[in-house]
């Protein structure tokens, strides 16, 4: 209730803000031609995210920047900005008690629908409800860019409490990177782009380049895997959130039934496992995979020691490009890079969630309408964004002739990567983005457009799962399943790939999958149906 009044007191309470003051008052524009918001009172406003705080020459670059932003969002809305740090150690459990604390120590929130629990803080009152006028008024720029159906996927029980990064061209579905070179020498004119490609491919790599391991796993992607066999092999779209598995989801032809792949669809895991057993058999991984913890696949594969690197789209954008570290392009000009996706197949791309990266205001902020006034400037102000996003010019990038970004002379990515350091993933904005000059566009804008003409836009963002009573089931599930896809996605099972699936499904039955999807089932029956 306390939220509730605080958003209808701001709402009503904005034509009274909504003056050119005179005198010892100042006002700021709003991105309206007649109006204006007073803004005579210097306030600070805390922006939390996810980092480790930089310390030593990485703090004072920091420092810097910061200098120079503040600069400016003083002069235009009397404000500066204050970073709040979440580390990674332990980051969700920090993240969720700062927040729960509601003490008005932070203001706005960096926060994601699918790793950083923005329904279930908006649901337990952390997040501010943000009306259609605050946001018109306020954040005039971002309100605009925003579409009123992607305002919709921001609302939680018809109220926003997010605003989306709607406008980033970004792409975190999985595959294996792989060397485009050695497939055209394995007879794979085109490429990769299938598992039966992928598994000619490796038996050639094992092959002719015999001191090359072609996929040094650590042991860890057997859910990846899983998952990405799936996706080639169906039209299943996974629910984000429930568990690591992803073990629940709908189908593109009918998104709103509860199905189980890995559960009910026998032939498709029974080949999985045959697969998984033949690459095993080809030697693409170490015989000891499920115990290399020392792995540094993706590293070796940037200086060619191995053949691919299983993991996203954003990823491979670097992969593939011809950066300091990547030496194979150095060293071999023959050298390509290519990347097999996980439902290429069958077409199944999702796109993700706009919610993904997203921006809230914390419901204890003392001083919401002026953040969202400064996430407004950082979102779509040009200078404030170049700065939050790259730096100082000059110092962290420079800008060459063709418009593309480079680093100057005597960078020191440990000290001089701002972008590393301010994790801006909440306000993205291809409008003011300039791209990397090391990367590979051609490719990568192929790439991106072939998944733009396949996608699907991810239909549960704004599914918020209750939990509570199916929890102790659904982590006896996704233990069973972890236990098993460890074994089949590296071959390391005894007996058949028929024996082994129906092993993993019948315990998978015992630890309650039947259960949990009846009461997800129920669940979208009150939301969607």
């Amino acid at each position: 209730m306390k939220k509730k009044l605080l958003a209808m007191f701001l709402a009503s309470s904005m034509v009274m803000g909504l003056t050119a003051c005179g005198g010892n008052g100042e006002s700021a524009k709003t991105g309206s031609e007649s109006l204006e918001v007073d803004t005579s009172e210097h306030v600070v406003i805390s922006y939390m995210f996810t980092g480790d705080k930089p310390e030593g020459g990485a703090a004072e670059r920091l420092d810097e920047m910061m200098t120079k932003l503040n600069a400016i969002l003083t002069e235009k809305v009397n404000a500066e900005l204050e970073l709040y740090f979440i580390g990674w150690t332990d980051y969700l459990a920090n993240y969720n008690l700062t927040l729960a604390q509601m003490d008005g120590s932070v203001d706005l929130v960096g926060t994601a629908s699918d790793w950083l629990d923005a329904w279930p803080n908006a649901k337990n009152g952390a997040f501010l409800e943000l009306s259609e006028d605050m946001l018109k008024t306020y954040a005039p720029q971002t309100w605009a860019s925003v579409s009123p159906e992607q305002w919709e996927l921001c609302k939680y029980n018809g109220e926003i409490y997010l605003m989306p990064e709607n406008n980033y061209a970004q792409w975190t579905n999985h595959g294996y990177a792989y060397r485009l070179d050695w497939a055209k020498e394995a007879g794979l004119a085109d490429g990769v782009h299938s598992w039966e490609d992928m598994t000619t491919y490796f038996k050639y790599v094992k092959e002719a380049y015999p001191d090359i391991i072609p996929w040094d796993s650590d042991g860890t992607h057997y859910s990846q895997m899983a998952n990405g066999w799936i996706a080639s092999h169906s039209n299943f779209v996974p629910v984000d959130g429930i568990c690591s598995g992803a073990l629940w989801g709908g189908t593109k032809d009918d998104l709103y039934t509860i199905v189980t792949p890995a559960y009910s669809d026998t032939d498709m895991m029974v080949e999985y496992a045959k697969m998984m057993k033949e690459w095993d058999g080809i030697g693409v991984w170490k015989t000891d995979v499920l115990n290399n913890t020392a792995s540094s696949n993706r590293d070796d594969y940037r200086i060619g020691r191995v053949a691919a690197e299983q993991h996203h789209t954003q990823t491979w954008t670097d992969l593939c490009s011809a950066t300091a570290a990547n030496t194979i392009y150095q060293d071999d000009a023959d050298a390509e890079t290519g990347f097999f996706y996980f439902g290429e197949e069958t077409k199944n791309v999702v796109a993700l969630s706009i919610t993904h990266g997203a921006m809230a205001v914390s419901a204890a902020s003392e001083n919401p309408e002026r953040a969202l006034m400064v996430y407004d400037l950082l979102r779509n102000d040009p200078e404030c964004y170049k700065l939050i996003n790259y730096g100082i010019e000059g110092i962290s990038y420079e800008i060459d002739a063709n418009g593309l970004r480079t680093i100057p002379e005597g960078y020191n990515s440990d000290t001089d990567n701002i972008n590393g350091m301010t994790s801006w993933w909440w306000g993205r904005n291809d409008n003011i983005e300039i791209k990397d000059a090391t990367k590979n566009w051609d490719a990568i804008d192929k790439l991106y457009a072939e998944y733009d003409k396949l996608k699907i836009d991810y239909p549960y963002g704004q599914f918020v799962p209750e939990v509570d009573d199916i929890q102790a089931k659904i982590q006896n599930v996704n233990e069973v399943y972890t236990n098993y896809t460890k074994q089949i996605s590296f071959g390391k099972y005894n007996g058949t790939a028929e024996e082994i699936v129906a092993e993993m499904q019948a315990a998978l039955k015992q630890a309650g999958i039947e259960d949990v999807t009846v009461a997800l089932q129920a669940q979208f029956d009150k939301l969607y149906k």
